[in-house]
Parts: C-alpha cells; sequence; structure tokens
C-alpha cells in the first residue's frame, strides 16, 4: 500500500506571509525582487529534470506527468513560458542550480538535508515512504538485517543519506552507490536480476510495477518523506514567496487534489497476475491491432483506445458476453447499427465503431466538464449507458458535491446500486460499482501500456546507441547520448560496508 499524502496544512501555514506580500500587493525590497523579475523579463522559466514516472518524455519529447503539470501551472501562474532541461542524475540537477542554468529544480526530490547548504527547498507538495524492493519470488526480507545480495541506491540521494544513517543501527548493512541510474533505472535492474535490492519512495515503486510487476516492497524503511522542488540558495526569497503564494492558491482551487486523482488516483492497488498478464498481450497480441487503434483514435490517444478494448475483451475479436456484446470492443447491436458497423466481430469495424461511440458521448457531456476529465465520464456511459452517468451527477449535486468533478461523481456510482438513492433517480438502478472498477482498470491500463512503450523504446535506443554511437548521436541530443552511454554497464559503484 502506497503512503502518499498532500501538505495541504504545511502550505497554508508557511504561506501566510507569502500571501501577505504577494496576493496584497505589498512590495519587496529591490534585492529581493531580483530572481522572479529577471524570470518575468526573461519570459521564460528554466527548470531542470531528469524523466521519472513523475515527469516522462514521448517520442516527441512531449512532457507528461504530475510534476510536468505542477511546474506548467506555476509557469502560467508567473506570466512566462516553461522551459524543461532534461539531465542524467541528481547531480546533473544541482549542479544546473549552482551554475545559473536553472531557476529550479523537480524530479519527484526528497528533502534532502545534505543538499542544504547550497540549495533551498521550496514548498513541500507531497509525502511518500521509503521503500525496500525487492525481486518477486525469492525470499522477502522483514529487515535489513535479512538485506544479503546486490543493494544499490543513487549516488547523493536521500536513499543513500538514509542508508548511511541506518547503519549505526544495522552495522552488517551493506550497499552501493552509482551515479550512472536514476531511480526508475535502478527498478529496471532489479527487475532484469541485475541487482537484488533498492530503496525507493512509495509513488515511483507503485507506478513502476505496472510494467515491471515483479518488483515487490518488502517493508517501509521510513515514512512521510516531503517532495520539494530545489532553488539555490541565495538571499533572494522572491522565488520562494511566489511559490509559496502559487501552493495557497493551489490548494483553495484543489489543483493538488485534481492532480493526484488524475495520475495516482489508480495506482493504490496492484494485481500482479492481471499486470503480468496484460503486459505479455502487449507483446504478442497488441502489434496486430495497433495500426487500427491509430487509424480510428482521432483525438483519443491510441493507448487510451488500446486500453480501453483490452479491458472490455482482452484484445480477442470473437470475444461474446452473456448479455450478447461482442467484439473487440464489445458493441451492443443498437450501439452497432447507430454507428453502422454491420459485422461486430470483424476487428477493424469494432474499434472503428467503438471510437465513434466514444467520441459521441464525449460530445453529448455539458461542456462544464474539465478536459481533463471529460474522458472519464465518457467511459463511464460506455459501460452503464450516459443516462445512468447523468443520474451520478444528479446525485452528486443532491449531496453537495461538484458534478464536474470526476473524483467527486466516481465516488457516487456505487450508490447507484442501492434502491434509497436509484429510486429517486430518473433513470433508475445501474450497477455502478462496475462502472467505477471498469473507468479505474482502463485508467490503469493505459498507464501501464504507456509506460512500457517508452520504456521499450528507450531500450531500444540503448541497445543501438551500443551498436552504433555515431549514429544515435545524429539522432538524439548531446544529453542523451551521454546518458545512454553510461548505461551500457554498471559502472564503478562506490561501496558501503563492505570489508575492506
Amino acid at each position: 500500500m502506497i503512503n502518499i499524502r498532500i501538505n495541504y496544512l504545511v502550505i497554508v501555514i508557511v504561506s501566510i506571509i507569502s500571501v501577505g506580500v504577494i496576493t496584497l500587493n505589498i512590495e519587496w525590497p529591490n534585492q529581493q525582487q531580483d530572481q522572479v523579475t529577471r524570470i518575468i523579463s526573461r519570459g521564460e522559466l528554466r527548470v531542470s529534470t531528469i524523466n521519472s514516472p513523475l515527469m516522462s518524455f514521448n517520442d516527441k519529447q512531449e512532457a507528461s506527468g504530475f510534476d510536468y503539470e505542477l511546474t506548467k501551472r506555476f509557469a502560467d501562474y508567473l506570466g512566462v513560458k516553461l522551459r524543461i532541461n532534461v539531465r542524467s542524475n541528481i547531480n546533473q540537477l544541482f549542479n544546473d542550480l549552482e551554475n545559473g542554468n536553472s531557476d529550479f529544480i523537480t524530479a519527484g526530490l526528497l528533502y534532502n538535508e545534505k543538499r542544504l547548504d547550497k540549495a533551498q527547498p521550496g514548498p513541500a507538495y507531497y509525502t511518500v515512504s521509503q521503500q525496500l524492493i525487492y525481486l518477486k519470488g525469492v525470499s522477502r526480507p522483514r529487515s535489513l538485517n535479512d538485506v544479503k545480495g546486490k543493494f544499490v541506491v543513487a549516488t547523493d540521494s536521500v536513499n543513500a543519506n538514509t542508508l548511511q544513517q541506518l547503519k549505526q543501527k544495522y552495522p552488517n548493512l551493506q550497499w552501493e552507490e552509482t551515479s550512472h541510474y536514476n531511480a526508475t533505472e535502478l527498478l529496471q535492474l532489479l527487475a532484469e536480476g541485475k541487482i537484488d535490492y533498492t530503496l525507493e519512495n512509495s509513488i515511483v515503486v507503485a507506478m513502476q510495477q505496472r510494467i515491471h510487476p515483479n518488483i515487490a516492497v518488502a517493508f517501509n524503511v521510513s515514512d512521510d518523506h516531503n517532495l520539494n522542488w530545489y532553488m539555490k540558495r541565495s538571499k533572494d526569497n522572491s522565488l520562494n514567496a511566489a511559490m509559496l503564494d502559487f501552493f495557497n492558491k493551489s490548494n483553495e482551487e484543489e489543483l493538488l487534489t485534481r492532480l493526484d486523482e488524475k495520475y495516482f488516483g489508480h495506482v493504490a492497488t496492484f494485481d500482479y497476475f492481471d499486470t503480468l498478464s496484460f503486459i505479455t498481450a502487449i507483446n504478442k497480441i497488441l502489434p496486430t491491432y495497433k495500426h487500427l487503434f491509430k487509424k480510428y483514435a482521432e483525438d483519443i490517444d491510441w493507448r487510451l483506445l488500446a486500453a480501453i478494448s483490452w479491458q472490455e475483451s482482452h484484445w480477442d475479436p470473437l470475444a461474446t458476453s452473456p448479455t450478447g456484446v461482442r467484439g473487440l470492443m464489445m458493441l451492443t447491436v443498437p450501439t452497432a447499427q447507430t454507428m453502422g458497423v454491420s459485422d461486430r466481430l470483424d476487428p477493424e469495424e469494432s474499434i472503428k465503431g467503438g471510437a465513434a461511440y466514444l467520441q459521441y458521448l464525449i460530445s453529448r457531456l455539458p461542456t462544464t466538464i474539465a478536459p481533463d476529465d471529460r474522458i472519464w465520464f465518457a467511459l463511464s456511459a460506455y459501460n452503464m449507458a450516459l443516462g445512468h452517468m447523468l443520474d451520478a451527477r444528479k446525485l452528486t449535486r443532491i449531496q453537495g458535491g461538484d458534478p464536474d468533478s470526476w473524483l467527486d461523481v466516481k465516488a457516487r456510482l456505487p450508490l447507484l446500486s442501492k434502491k434509497k438513492y436509484f429510486a429517486k433517480l430518473t433513470y433508475g438502478y445501474a450497477r455502478g460499482y462496475e462502472a467505477y472498477r471498469y473507468v479505474e482498470n482502463i485508467r490503469h491500463y493505459h498507464q501501464s501500456l504507456v509506460s512500457y512503450l517508452q520504456n521499450k523504446e528507450m531500450n531500444q535506443n540503448m541497445q543501438l546507441a551500443a551498436r552504433d554511437p555515431l549514429l544515435f548521436s545524429r539522432t538524439s541530443s548531446k544529453e542523451k547520448s551521454t546518458r545512454v552511454s553510461h548505461k551500457t554497464n554498471l559502472g564503478k559503484l562506490i561501496k558501503h560496508g563492505f570489508a575492506q
């Protein structure tokens, strides 16, 4: 179970001063205006990061993820464009701060006391646990006394600091540090059996289990670690004050709650066998239908369309349910007729019809629903019919919730099967609990598919770079070429706790 929590109370308490200064238009002394003024004058917020589950990049180098969206919102708050610099490891991030190449850094960074001499943390915006991770199928360690084997963490990371502190309690504890791999790469090495243990934060682990189902949590090493942005330490506090005001406004607008729901609302549960089955199918079955999902997705992410089809039929074109829905997209007879599908068992017709029906449902939604939430409302209607989804919105309004918020509406879906509630609604009884699970499953399949395909592409690029570094350098940035060349082997490891 992952331990994640948004630090609203901390943000509100700490931001009292900044509210007085910024929102009431009280002027800072000139010296304290410098950094924010320079950013605004430049028209660009420079942020350095590393590729991670919190901020990842597709093949077009377009960013997405919790950290990306939060950072983009902060740039919008300042009224400037966002420029992202992707680095290979944590040390390079802090070097960017020291050298003035970045205004702040973000990479799901935990609060690190050893960085405070040169770097200043921004407000805490999330809380995670540190977890010991091992390979599923081997004996699960119950404490650090049971750790026997290659235990690797990133150099100069909070994980390394934690182990240094625990060394006093566990004098036989041994581990190694590397600067050549970040958190997600170490988890991949673990999944491949190249190392035996690593230490990582709970949200990264929960998301990486979607593409590496054979990594498992042994136990929490520590709880309640804050995630922070980091700035260069100086006497100029204007950027930190701006961050405090931004997070205070974000709390009022429930931005962090919505981002938490969007990116992490579906990762709390993990099914090893289901995930393993899905990944196997990605490699063996998806290539047959991938071109069709791409062809008919239109404004929908083709990977989301594929995830819907997996939830519906497990990519079986002959799938038939007891209620008579059939095909890859499991269309009913009326829906197929409306969408112009003559043969529901024909893969192309089924995908074309399912995509068209989903677009139709999206078009029927109220314009007051935010773009990010519209697809989830449409999917619930795809599962239980549009009328029942409208009933769920109505019930949400009656109970004082926001009918345009998926977070609020999905909480009411299970109530549609209870007579106390459905008797007063327009369309009556519905298996709302099934619609709830249906949407959550699709969200986690979609996230797994996106992450797995990105990881697969990265590995292919690594192999290409190893065979022909010059060819790779002609198609990739210098930073990425350097990063890939580091990953051809484990490199030099700094050992701790080993007999000299």
